[in-house]
């Protein structure tokens, strides 16, 4: 397996190339999954300006904004690891105000947050319409097992060292969450180093 080293910037510009090779006739949804200490959301957000600068409507979206509430997702304690995989995200909203929209033919109306998880109560966010060619972009954790709808999906890959060094001490409980996650993405990015991240596969 060819593994390619590139800088920030490239990855930046592989991953909106690859986005912007994707079809304007509807609309490209992007998820970008990653470990916490990856943090997706960072690179997501990278993404923003150089799409829109290609003539791309754009949307940033996290999966934080779509956990359940508390007491659904902590009904087994603050530190369950199992449910944090499978449980604190509620799919069917992401899915329902988020990615079902964007399926061709769909409204193109967006609700970008559903839930604070910080406050526990519902965001107060109003719909977004999505113009033609929009790429949203989600970011979030263990989000490739669940069968999300997307058209392009990129995983940020820490090795097992790595990822246990740098996990947080107030999220190191999660840690058994990932030890059999096994993500199929469309782009792999071996990112144990942010400043040296590197391709899995050839580079287009």
């Amino acid at each position: 397996m060819k593994v390619v080293p590139l800088s920030p910037q490239t990855l930046v510009d592989e991953l909106v190339g690859r986005i912007d090779a994707l079809p304007r006739t509807t609309w490209a949804r992007v998820l970008v999954d990653g470990a916490l200490p990856t943090r997706p959301g960072e690179l997501a957000d990278t993404l923003v300006e150089p799409l829109r600068a290609l003539g791309r409507p754009v949307l940033r979206v996290s999966a934080w904004d779509f956990l359940r509430p508390a007491s659904v997702r902590l009904e087994y304690g603050h530190e369950d690891p199992d449910s944090f995989r499978d449980s604190w995200l509620d799919v069917g909203g992401l899915l329902r105000e988020v990615l079902e929209p964007l399926d061709p033919g769909g409204s193109g109306r967006v609700l970008p947050a559903l839930w604070n998880a910080a406050t526990d109560r519902a965001h107060r966010a109003d719909y977004v319409a999505l113009g033609a060619g929009g790429v949203l972009l989600v970011d979030g954790t263990v989000l490739l097992d669940k069968w999300l709808p997307a058209e392009l999906t990129a995983h940020l890959w820490l090795s097992p060292g790595a990822l246990d060094r740098q996990m947080p001490d107030e999220w190191r409980w999660t840690l058994p969450a990932y030890a059999s996650y096994e993500p199929r993405a469309d782009v792999t990015v071996r990112y144990d180093h942010p400043a040296r991240p590197a391709l899995v596969g050839k580079v287009d």
